[in-house]
Order: structure tokens, then C-alpha cells, then sequence
């Protein structure tokens, strides 16, 4: 199913007329407005720290004005019904996708969360590779149950039993978390239906199956050398176990346990069956996957509808969603109440994403219609460097300069869209792109990234360690991941 292009107004080019503020004229003027846009979308994040959501807000007004968008076509009016809102059809233009998506993978994510699916997910892997290999049973769990659950769900799951592991061996709990948070990092990065590949995907116009396809070609390298790296660290650094975070994650299952039990959810003895657990998380990979490919293998016919069907996104996700509902939820003993109740409340942290991603697709909509995209694309062009290229580095200047994944995401998105319009791209290599801009949007995590400090205080490593340590590993990540979507680039176009 191919997602339309969020940016698309029936504006297309300047000049205009109209504008609050002074007009610039040329390229040279418009990409001072780019500048001073992305100059102020920083400072107003960083040091006047504003909400993501209204910096990007602001910025997009800004910019629309100072380029010379007049107030009728950023905003529309209410006297004449037929002015388009270049600010409404930015917003909406992804959100119609992008919303849909997010909301079903976080209910899919929660509903294996609340059921014990990670738990047993771990322990089978932990029982299957042994204690030796134990490493690598925590990055197969956080890779996998990363798919469709957060990376700071993910760690809250999955610490109690990382935790019991690295007692276990009386080794670094190092050996042991940076496996898992590599493998959650990476499908948070490079996967749907996670944020950051979804927007990108809402904004460049490609198929979820492309960016999946890509995502696992691009990331399991990636998540390859982050192992390597987490194996070679954990020898040399040692941290204990955090005593006072295993006693706090003791009680926070039991809370976790006693909320459930109000809402109705009442614990089985008997463990999820793994093979349910990894059926669910397949289901909807498969199903975008083949209906992507059934668009070049097979010519059009009913059993080709059928397949794009079932592997539209809305509709693989939800079959999903149901699935977890029955095999996890109702045939287990959960009421219908219970399950309402708990695919409601996962809803609740999905809004500020929300309003981020679609901010974004106001950021990419203004660019367009003011033109400033255009002189971006043309002066990039006059720059020599692959598209790809740039795509990486503005990511990671804009990750490294602010912190958040998502802005770097949405805003560089927006910054190359014009670049990938003018050619005739296929959707392989604009899925590499987006691989690019989601390898970037993870590069460095210090100071100023929420993950920094939620993997120092879960884990239990000084600020300095998690640089050696946590920083390294999302910057191989990084690295490793862009130089697979830069050399496959190289073979399609």
C-alpha cells in the first residue's frame, strides 16, 4: 500500500503574494529562511526548551511567512471554504496514515506486554542457547520484541530479567543489556510500525513493505557489530547489578500485577506458548511483505487483490491486534473489559508521538509550498554528494544537536523530500533513504536523549560508562546500518 506524499499542496511553486513579512527573493534568500528555521527549531528545543510538537509548529509557521506564504494559504479562512490550509493538509496528510498505524502496533504491543509473552519469550531463548550464551538470548529477545513495543517498554519488560541473568553468572550486567538494548534500538530505528520509519515512510511516499524489507537488510548488519561490540565492552567494564533497581522492578511487577487484576486480567500459571507469541509478531510482517512483492511477481488479478488486501497495513495490523486479543487475551481467561481497558491505556503516551510526526508533515508541507525545499534541492544538487549522503548527515546533526529521534526523522524528511521528487527514484532506493535518515536519527545518544538516562538508571551505569558504553553502541548502530543502505543504494535507483 503506497502512502501519499504528506507534503502535497495545490500550491506548488513561488512566487507569492501577500505575506505578513518582508519577501525574499532567489535561492540565496530562501535558504537563509531554511537556515534561520532550522537555527531557531534547535534553539527553541535545546535552550528554551519547548515541546517538540510547537517548535516544529512555530519554525513551520515561521518559515512559511518569511518565505512568503501569505496568511490565507498557511492557515486557509473562514470566509472562503475552498482556501486550502497549507498547515491543516500537512497535519493531515500523514496523520490519515501514519495514526492509524502507530495506534494499532502500541495495542498489538501491549497486549503481549500485559499477557507475559516477553517473559516467556526470554526464558525459552535463555533455556535454548544456555547460560554461556546468554548474551545472545537477550539481543534475540530484544530484537524480536522490539517489533512491535517501544524501546522504553521494552527495557521496563525486560530488565527484572536481565538483571537475573547477569546474577546468575556474576559477570558485567553490560554482557547482558547491551545485546538487548541493541536489538531493541535497531527495530525501534529501522521498523514498522515504530514512529520513525512509519513517518518517514508517510512523508517520502513508499511502501511499508520496502521500508520493512529494507529495514531488516539494513539493520540486521547493524545489529550484528552491535553485538560484537556489547561482547568486546562488557569484558572490559565491569558494572553490578543495581541492587535498588531490582528490588524497584519487583515492585513495580507487582503493581503491574495488581493493576492488571483490577482491570479484570487475571494471570495464568501456565506460560504464553512461544510459538503464539512469535506467530503474532509475524503475522503482519508477512502480510505487508507479500502483498508488496505480489505487485511485482504476480499480474493483476483476484487472487493479487486479495493478497494487497489482506497486506494493506491497516488491515495486517489489525488481524494482528485480533489475534492477540483472542490467543493472549480472551482465551486465556480476560474479560472483553480487560482488554479494552488495557489497549485504552496504551494509547496514552501515543499522543505526544503523534503530534511530533504530524508537526513534521507541517514542517515538509510549508518547505514545499514556500519553495524553500526547492532551493534546498537545488543547492544540495550543486553540492555533488549523493542524496543518501545527506540524508544521513543532516539526520545526525539534527539528532546530535537536540536529542530526539522523531524531530531528526520528520525534519530531515521534509529537507530531502524535494530531492527524491525530482528524480524518477524507485521505492527500493527511497526505502534505503529513509534507512539513511533512521541510522542518522540514532547516531551518539548522550546528554540531551531521554534513552541516555533511562538505560544509566535501569541498568545501573555511571554517566561515564554509559558514554563508553551505550553512546558507542547506538553510534555502530548508526554507522554500520547507513554503510549497508549507502552500498545497496549503489545497485538500485
Amino acid at each position: 500500500m503506497s502512502l501519499p506524499l504528506a507534503a502535497t499542496t495545490p500550491t506548488e511553486a513561488p512566487p507569492h503574494t501577500g505575506g505578513l513579512l518582508l519577501l525574499v527573493d532567489g535561492t540565496a534568500g530562501l535558504l537563509t529562511v531554511a537556515a534561520i528555521g532550522i537555527a531557531l527549531l534547535l534553539f527553541l528545543i535545546i535552550k528554551v526548551r519547548i515541546q517538540p510538537f510547537v517548535a516544529l509548529l512555530a519554525v513551520s509557521i515561521a518559515v512559511g511567512l518569511l518565505a512568503g506564504l501569505s496568511v490565507t494559504e498557511l492557515f486557509g479562512t473562514v470566509q472562503r471554504s475552498d482556501a486550502v490550509s497549507t498547515i491543516e493538509s500537512g497535519m493531515g496528510g500523514i496523520l490519515g496514515h501514519v495514526a492509524i498505524i502507530i495506534g494499532l502496533g502500541t495495542m498489538l504491543g501491549a497486549i503481549l506486554e500485559v499477557s507475559g509473552g516477553a517473559e516467556v519469550l526470554a526464558s525459552r531463548l535463555l533455556n535454548l542457547f544456555g547460560e554461556k550464551r546468554a548474551p545472545l538470548a537477550m539481543g534475540l529477545t530484544g530484537l524480536i520484541f522490539g517489533i512491535p513495543v517501544f524501546f522504553d517498554v521494552g527495557i521496563f519488560v525486560l530488565a527484572p530479567i536481565v538483571y537475573a541473568a547477569a546474577k546468575r553468572s556474576g559477570k558485567s550486567i553490560l554482557l547482558y543489556c547491551l545485546p538487548l538494548l541493541a536489538g531493541l534500538s535497531m527495530t525501534h530505528a529501522f521498523l514498522p510500525p515504530h514512529p520513525g520509519p512509519v513517518a518517514a515512510a508517510g512523508l517520502l511516499h513508499v511502501d511499508l513493505g520496502w521500508v520493512i524489507l529494507m529495514g531488516v537488510v539494513c539493520g540486521i548488519p547493524a545489529v550484528l557489530a552491535a553485538w560484537a561490540f556489547s561482547a568486546w565492552i562488557g569484558r572490559r567494564i565491569f558494572v553490578a547489578v543495581p541492587q535498588d533497581m531490582v528490588e524497584a522492578a519487583a515492585e513495580a511487577r507487582l503493581a503491574v500485577i495488581e493493576e492488571q487484576r483490577a482491570q479484570g486480567v487475571v494471570p495464568r500459571e501456565d506460560p504464553v506458548p512461544l510459538g503464539t507469541v512469535l506467530g503474532i509478531i509475524g503475522t503482519p510482517l508477512v502480510l505487508i511483505l507479500a502483498a508488496t512483492f505480489s505487485s511485482i511477481a504476480l499480474d493483476p488479478s483476484t487472487g493479487r487483490s486479495v493478497i494487497e488486501f489482506f497486506g494493506s497495513p491497516f488491515v495486517a495490523l489489525t488481524i494482528a491486534l485480533l489475534l492477540a486479543y483472542y490467543l493472549l487475551g480472551i482465551r486465556r481467561g480476560w474479560s472483553r473489559k480487560s482488554l479494552e481497558t488495557v489497549s485504552t491505556s496504551s494509547l496514552k503516551p501515543v499522543g505526544n508521538i503523534l503530534l511530533v510526526v504530524g508537526a513534521g508533515g507541517v514542517f515538509g508541507a510549508v518547505l514545499k509550498a514556500s519553495g524553500v525545499a526547492q532551493a534546498l534541492s537545488d543547492t544540495f544538487n550543486d553540492v555533488g554528494l549523493p542524496v543518501i549522503v545527506l540524508a544521513y548527515l543532516i539526520s545526525v546533526v539534527l539528532r546530535v544537536a537536540q536529542g530526539s529521534a522523531t524531530v531528526a526523522i520528520v525534519t530531515t524528511a521534509g529537507i530531502v523530500a524535494p530531492l527524491l521528487a525530482e528524480g524518477d527514484h524507485s521505492q527500493a532506493f527511497v526505502a534505503l533513504v529513509i534507512m539513511a535518515i533512521s541510522a542518522g536519527s540514532i547516531f551518539a545518544s548522550h546528554v540531551n536523549d531521554g534513552g541516555f538516562w533511562m538505560v544509566a538508571k535501569y541498568f545501573g551505569i555511571s554517566e561515564r560508562d554509559t558514554l563508553k558504553t551505550w553512546t558507542v553502541l547506538e553510534t555502530v548502530l548508526s554507522v554500520v546500518g547507513f554503510v549497508v543502505a549507502a552500498v545497496l543504494s549503489l545497485f538500485v535507483s
